[in-house]
């Protein structure tokens, strides 16, 4: 079956957003005099949602539930500050949402970043709303690798799993995609190698949001 609409992966897939992320978590470390890390290792902390992202920050002998809970909470009061200084888009990819938009794609978001950030930072960096549904991290909802997150987002934009392309720049969305019936497609661009991409079970990947459209050379008009 042809694919039909895209839900894709937020953070090292959309948007570029390491250094933000990497300055918050940087920031808390310091004002608790703990060491802080250098940008390209915050590639590999994130992924898992913020708390995982603080526990593998922190170093071993601090990482007790109440510490992680407090750091939890001052990560999220400096991020709110510090979310859109740095982050922003990556070259290409408000030009191929136009593109997919214009042959009538349906797409959707779906993170594991907080849902309250993804909702935030979608509207605020793709303010001419291309997506039908966006969804980050929720107390309802497993996160990805959980496939519950992108069948709920499929039902929403009236498509069926086999029809959707899961586009993400980790194993977790590569899984993810797997999972819950998807074709998963890995992006060069972001905050993971390729191999990862591919041990994660990537059936496709691209090196440049244009390709994307590749997958979709006539319009859904065309296709119905």
């Amino acid at each position: 079956m042809k694919p039909r609409a895209i839900i894709f992966d937020l953070d090292g897939t959309l948007i570029n957003s390491l250094g933000d992320i990497a300055d918050t978590m940087n920031h808390i470390l310091a004002i608790n005099n703990l060491p802080v890390h250098e940008e390209d290792q915050y590639r590999y902390f994130i992924g898992d949602g913020i708390q995982n992202l603080i526990i593998r920050a922190l170093p071993e002998d601090y990482r007790s539930d109440k510490f992680v809970s407090e750091m939890h909470r001052s990560f999220e009061i400096e991020y709110r500050k510090r979310c859109l200084i740095k982050t922003r888009p990556y070259p290409g990819i408000t030009n191929m949402l136009k593109a997919l938009s214009i042959k009538g794609i349906k797409m959707a978001v779906l993170s594991n970043k907080s849902d309250e950030f993804t909702r935030y930072m979608v509207s605020e960096l793709f303010p001419d709303n291309y997506f039908s549904a966006v969804m980050g991290s929720r107390n309802d909802t497993p996160r990805k690798p959980d496939p519950a997150g992108a069948l709920m987002l499929a039902k929403q934009c009236g498509i069926e799993p086999v029809c959707c392309l899961f586009i993400g720049d980790s194993n977790i969305d590569m899984r993810t995609g797997t999972n819950a019936g998807m074709l998963p497609v890995g992006v060069l661009w972001g905050f993971r190698t390729e191999q990862e991409l591919r041990d994660g079970g990537a059936e496709s990947i691209v090196a440049h949001p244009g390709e994307i459209l590749s997958f979709f050379p006539e319009s859904l008009s065309d296709n119905t």
